[in-house]
């Protein structure tokens, strides 16, 4: 770009440029056209569901083939928008987009009301974020990397907290503050519940599980919970297909000597032996997953997706109730009780039987337990307590083992500076794209050096604890790779249960900053 505008700049003696408006108003139109929402025909093709799409590109290549060329022009895919569909973590993205939007838009009418250009140009920085933000290469997938790109969706949500914050801070000023709403955050005509503060934003989604499809760590720009969940793709099958006939080509093949476009045949693979490693999730992999399992359910199992589920509370509704706390004596800072229920069912032998749920989270502002003379509110860490109350509502006992899922999305899992820390985990194992399994765990952190950041969880009852890392298959330009996605950290307990019992289940989640 920088070498084109150059070249009209020397070049602008007889190579007079124009705008579209000027062009507009000195010439008539040549006709009447209405501009779909969409971009290259590509797009549309890749936007189906898997199968569809599939199916759809077998099809182009079919008829071309047949030398049937001219029939092309006629087939069309699905809408452009339907990536928010085939892809959750695509419209979690673009929800979060245009509340942020929302905000900071807000925050500009404020300052037009008051006819104030001070606060106007405050703002300026939060705009640029925000438009940084609604850069498109997050927000789709076909044959180039896009949502499968763990650095690209950073890079999105690192601009998105950052307009955030600059909006939030004029709304609120330096002062610590924390709140909450219920809102149909995703468009699916059932609310999240979204809880806000001036350290950290946690989203849970009440109608599946509970779970915690966001978590901004405000400071340093990150949500923790930004991942991808392993799903099928209509471009799988050829991979597959190739594998079965030896007809994969991997690094060090001869270059072809014709020039390839994005609708090439050719199967090409980064590594050996990644048809073997697609597994596809039935369920997000967010944080705060509430799992039942059986005594000798195994991590192999667990990790490729493969398990039996005994329980109704993966991907079923939560109930939520919220209570706020003020400071009191020696405490600072208010904080949010967010309790989250279920009353489902356990398989038990041949027995659906009643089980409630029950976990509570406790909230605080950013000055949390600190003394803000000793804390600065900009760089201290943060604590999130969690309590389990599990109750048995069956007149027979129960016995089964309970799991806890957090996916924590930091970045680089193959790299000496992203590790696990925990007693019994050997630093050439501890990677974060390492797998393993420890028993009477009582303590655990993920590091990333790079980011600058640990998350460490404290189990008050000592865990048998899983960890994998969550990897996708996705094609490139370059062929098909395996990405990194996110850690994986399941603490387990085994519980037994007399009809009527409760056990309660503690842990600590806390945010350090390195």
């Amino acid at each position: 770009m920088e070498i084109f505008f150059r070249a009209l700049e020397e070049n602008s003696e007889w190579l007079h440029t124009i705008t579209l408006a000027e062009y507009a108003e000195k010439f008539p139109a040549l006709g009447r056209i209405y501009l779909p929402t969409a971009a290259y025909d590509e797009m549309t093709e890749w936007a189906l569901p898997a199968q569809l799409s599939g199916e759809l590109t077998r099809l182009k290549h079919q008829l071309q083939e047949e030398k049937r060329d001219n029939v092309l022009k006629f087939i069309r895919g699905s809408f452009w928008r339907n990536f928010l569909v085939k892809y959750p973590e695509v419209n979690a993205m673009h929800k979060k987009m245009l509340l942020v939007s929302e905000k900071v838009n807000s925050q500009l009418a404020t300052g037009n009301r008051k006819k104030s250009p001070t606060l106007s140009r405050s703002l300026a920085p939060a705009l640029d974020a925000l438009y940084a933000a609604q850069c498109n290469c997050p927000y789709w997938h076909g044959v180039f990397g896009g949502i499968y790109l763990p650095h690209i969706r950073h890079a999105n949500y690192a601009h998105l907290i950052q307009a955030e914050n600059i909006a939030d801070e004029i709304a609120h000023g330096k002062r610590e503050w924390i709140d909450y709403e219920l809102r149909d955050y995703d468009q699916d005509s059932r609310d999240e519940l979204l809880v806000s503060g001036d350290a950290q934003n946690i989203y849970f989604d009440l109608a599946r599980g509970g779970a915690i499809c966001e978590w901004d760590w405000r400071a340093k720009k990150i949500n923790l919970v930004n991942t991808l969940a392993r799903r099928e793709e209509g471009y799988h099958r050829d991979l597959v297909e190739a594998a079965a006939r030896g007809d994969v080509e991997y690094p060090g093949a001869p270059p072809r000597e014709k020039l390839e476009s994005i609708h090439s045949t050719v199967v090409r693979a980064k590594e050996v032996g990644l048809e073997k490693l697609l597994t596809y999730d039935w369920y997000r992999r967010l944080g705060l997953i509430d799992h039942f399992i059986a005594f000798d359910e195994t991590l192999e199992n667990f990790s490729r997706a493969q398990y039996r589920e005994l329980g109704d509370f993966v991907d079923q509704e939560y109930k939520s109730k919220v209570k706020r706390q003020k400071a009191k004596g020696k405490s600072v800072g208010e904080k949010l009780l967010v309790e989250l229920s279920r009353d489902g069912n356990v398989w038990q032998d041949n027995l659906f039987a009643p089980v409630r749920v029950e976990k509570q989270l406790v909230i605080r502002t950013n000055a949390r337990q600190h003394s803000p003379s000793t804390v600065h509110r900009q760089s201290s860490n943060l604590q999130l307590p969690i309590t389990y109350t599990l109750t048995n509502s069956h007149t027979l006992p129960l016995a089964f083992r309970f799991g806890v899922e957090f996916n924590f999305a930091l970045l680089a899992g193959h790299s000496d500076d992203a590790y696990y820390r925990a007693n019994g985990i050997a630093r050439e194992q501890a990677r974060l794209d390492a797998r393993g399994e420890s028993a009477a765990v009582e303590n655990i952190a993920l590091v990333n050096e790079w980011l600058g950041i640990e998350i460490e969880m404290q189990l008050r009852a000592p865990a048998h604890v899983w960890r994998f890392p969550i990897e996708t298959i996705s094609l490139s330009e370059a062929g098909f790779e395996r990405v990194y996605q996110a850690s994986c950290v399941m603490p387990l307990w085994d519980v037994h249960l007399a009809p009527g019992e409760s056990r309660a289940i503690s842990l600590d989640l806390l945010l350090k900053q390195l």
